[in-house]
């Protein structure tokens, strides 16, 4: 049965690989890396699907802000290719919105592929004043209001806010290296 939780720190290690799998190691270059680059996801707001205690899918949401709004950045969302069309990203994405909006969240963008994410409200209009620091196609730059007019007054450059990831020690460090040259 599937089930969606909360993200512990023992999903990190099958998280990333997921998105290895799915995104190519290329997502380390992507804009939006850049606003999650070194920072804390908003707490409550990562989650994790599986079954019978394998991780099968993942969605994250981050704290950005544009102007004076603050807001969350949703991504990225995974899912493994054995449960595509099961419904997994969409209740990721449901229920990590309905946590949003239970948390006073205002709004939620990302950058994805506009006829899947319209499902659950997000569209490109309320975005037209809204930039991201760094390449991005503009028509998958989407945005949700979870509360009326979120957007109405966003305009600039959509900066990282948020709790900053501690440095790992330089154990943690010298075993991740470790993890990269086997794997190469």
């Amino acid at each position: 049965m599937i089930t969606i939780r909360s993200e512990h720190a023992r999903d990190i290690k099958e998280r990333e690989a997921l998105l290895d799998d799915v995104f190519g190691i290329e997502r380390h270059e992507k804009t939006c890396e850049r606003l999650r680059e070194g920072r804390i996801p908003a707490r409550g707001l990562s989650l994790i699907a599986e079954d019978d205690g394998r991780l099968i899918g993942t969605v994250r949401l981050w704290h950005v802000s544009v102007a004076s709004l603050d807001a969350l950045l949703l991504g990225p969302l995974a899912v493994s290719s054995h449960y595509r069309g099961q419904s997994v990203g969409s209740r990721l994405i449901r229920t990590a919105l309905n946590r949003a909006s239970l948390q006073g969240h205002k709004a939620v963008m990302l950058v994805g592929d506009a006829p899947y994410y319209k499902r659950f409200g997000f569209a490109t209009d309320v975005m037209t004043k809204i930039d991201l620091p760094g390449p991005f196609d503009r028509v998958r730059l989407l945005g949700l209001e979870l509360q009326l007019g979120a957007f109405a007054d966003a305009a600039g450059i959509v900066k990282a806010v948020g709790e900053i990831m501690p440095s790992p020690s330089l154990a943690a460090r010298k075993v991740r290296a470790r993890e990269i040259a086997e794997a190469a």
